[in-house]
């Protein structure tokens, strides 16, 4: 009797990520933790990124899901930003990277990447903005959206506390985010160790980390 060989290339790398959005400030966080199962597989694996540091054009980038896939569309969304300086002489906009990251996750959508993905930063008008992908490119514009392990714990708690889209100040939103995650870190063995935001302002990309809880 033969047995059928099946193969699964993906694996869920645990953690959690968390964007918000106001009216001066865009901000991703990730905690820092990378799990296989039960098993920790190391305490400092970032799950937020830079992908263009340019002042008031700063755009951020958070991956969670298999942690492979989130280092191979990050780097390929950096060469794409990087080019597009060289070739045009300028940063790209937040709309025109948004809507190119869609356009990768769509292309790899038969084999696709096993990921939550979210970018932010300012917009035109120099407000914040939040975008949310699914693992086939489809976007949407969100004030505040939650991904990973915890983010049906981290979601209700926004929801409860954010009002209207833009009118979250940036200390607060720090505040919800540090809360958010320190409830999550209680109740998900998958979240802990640290907490990285970045935070986009007219000034560029600032970096804040945290203790979680590490056990």
């Amino acid at each position: 009797m033969s047995k059928e060989a099946k193969f699964y290339p993906y694996t869920s790398n645990g953690g959690a990520t968390l964007g918000l959005s106001g009216r001066t400030f865009a901000l991703l966080a990730g905690d820092t933790r990378s799990t296989s199962g039960y098993n920790i597989n190391t305490r400092s694996e970032p799950k937020v990124f830079t992908i263009q540091d340019a002042g008031k054009h700063s755009i951020i980038i958070s991956v969670i899901g298999f942690a492979a896939d989130g280092h191979a569309l990050k780097e390929k969304l950096s060469a794409i930003v990087a080019m597009y300086k060289y070739q045009h002489g300028k940063p790209i906009s937040l709309r025109a990277c948004a809507q190119r990251v869609s356009t990768l996750l769509y292309e790899k959508r038969f084999f696709p990447y096993q990921l939550q993905t979210m970018v932010a930063g300012l917009d035109e008008s120099g407000q914040g903005a939040v975008y949310y992908y699914d693992p086939a490119g489809c976007i949407e514009k969100r004030s505040h959206c939650a991904a990973g392990e915890a983010s049906s714990l981290m979601l209700p708690f926004l929801d409860s506390q954010v009002p209207r889209l833009g009118e979250v100040s940036r200390e607060t939103g720090e505040g919800l985010v540090k809360d958010a995650f320190g409830i999550a870190a209680e109740r998900h063995i998958e979240v802990g160790d640290g907490l990285q935001m970045l935070v986009v302002t007219e000034e560029g990309v600032e970096e804040r980390v945290v203790g979680l809880k590490r056990d």
